[in-house]
């Protein structure tokens, strides 16, 4: 049974999808792990250090894909590769099912069973593959960090001989993991923070960081699968958007973190709201990769519009590439473990284990995933 861990290709990438620590975890299983020659290099990991762990290296990346039996990124991958797996090797990264459709078409039609990462349930089973919420959380705490350093004034309320600084205002949009870490990140800096989210059962965590809850009356609000957001009716936004025109205002930092799982993000802060702001305010928009949350953020671009500098890097996890790589390679670890046969010493694919049945997108030519068919059947 072997597994390539083939490099990352995208260039501004500097997570790896597995450090030695875990390639040598899987060796104790009975695992075959061959990396990519400088695969770890990224993230600080030499090819040595792997080889310490148990596993080979290899120069020639399309003979390594062409010869596993699992494979193992953190991207998705790229297209033309597809083509160079075997039928039946187990291919384990995100995909981005629901807005890569020639992609998920392509791992089909090459009878290859592709494992969606960010597929995974958000069930308490199933917590220590969840990549997206462990890569959301360092995205939330890096967002603070990113705000802290733009924003021309300290966070903790100082007192001093030349007089009292008041803290900074924070308003986070978004309860959710990322959110809950700006949360508690900003708070930790001393700032005074406010926070809001369509879901009112997550006040009480909100308030256990330290935080005041945002009330904002909604009407009826519910969560959808698996602890996300549901989409607001178009009267539900309008309301939100002009309650929290009132904070964002009063804010000196905004951190937006709503997203729509498999749809674009949301459009909760408009231009005439970002105008109405302290110049020399900053907002952190975690969902423009999506689409993003606020009117005027660009992708890897900082915007500033009336004196308010809209940040909207992407990737923010990567900024902390050490740590993003650690607990990535801890989720995509423990999902091998998950579905390894300690006996047989081979995978043991049974997709009526409900995980699977969460992240398993394509499996013996055919698209199997019930939520990414669902999504088809109506968009056709």
């Amino acid at each position: 049974m072997q597994i390539f861990v083939p490099k990352e290709t995208h260039s501004a990438e500097k997570r790896v999808p597995l450090i030695p620590s875990d390639a040598a975890r899987l060796v104790e299983k009975g695992c075959e792990v061959l990396i990519e020659h400088g695969m770890g290099a990224p993230s600080r990991h030499e090819d040595e250090a792997y080889e310490k762990a148990g596993a080979a290296v290899a120069d020639d990346r399309n003979a390594a894909l062409s010869a596993a039996d699992m494979v193992l990124r953190l991207r998705k991958p790229p297209t033309e590769e597809v083509a160079l797996l075997k039928p039946s090797c187990i291919h384990i990264s995100y995909l981005d099912p629901f807005n890569e459709g020639a992609l998920v078409e392509a791992l089909a039609t090459g009878q290859v069973t592709a494992i969606s990462m960010e597929m995974m349930p958000r069930t308490t089973r199933a917590q220590k593959m969840d990549a997206l919420s462990s890569q959301a959380s360092l995205a939330g705490y890096v967002a603070v960090i990113i705000a802290a350093e733009r924003l021309a004034q300290v966070f903790p309320m100082m007192t001093t001989p030349a007089g009292t600084l008041a803290p900074a205002r924070v308003f986070v949009i978004g309860a959710g993991v990322a959110g809950l870490q700006a949360i508690a990140t900003a708070k930790r800096l001393g700032a005074r923070v406010d926070a809001f989210d369509t879901r009112p059962v997550v006040a009480e965590q909100v308030a256990s960081l330290g935080a005041r809850f945002v009330q904002i009356d909604l009407g009826e609000t519910e969560e959808a699968a698996g602890g996300y957001a549901k989409e607001l009716t178009a009267e539900q936004q309008q309301m939100q958007q002009e309650a929290m025109a009132r904070v964002c205002i009063q804010s000196d930092v905004v951190i937006t973190t709503a997203q729509l799982f498999g749809r674009p993000a949301p459009r909760i802060i408009t231009r005439d709201v970002v105008e109405q702001m302290k110049p020399g305010s900053v907002i952190v928009d975690l969902a423009v990769e999506t689409g993003g949350n606020v009117e005027g953020s660009e992708v890897d671009q900082e915007v500033e519009i009336g004196g308010v500098r809209i940040v909207g890097l992407a990737n923010l996890p990567g900024r902390v590439a050490v740590h993003a790589s650690q607990m990535y390679s801890a989720n995509i670890s423990a999902l091998v473990e998950e579905i390894w046969d300690a006996e047989q010493k081979a995978p043991d694919l049974d997709l009526e284990n409900e995980i699977l049945q969460g992240c398993v997108v394509t499996h013996a030519g055919a698209i199997v995933n019930q939520m990414l068919l669902d999504i088809m059947s109506r968009k056709s």
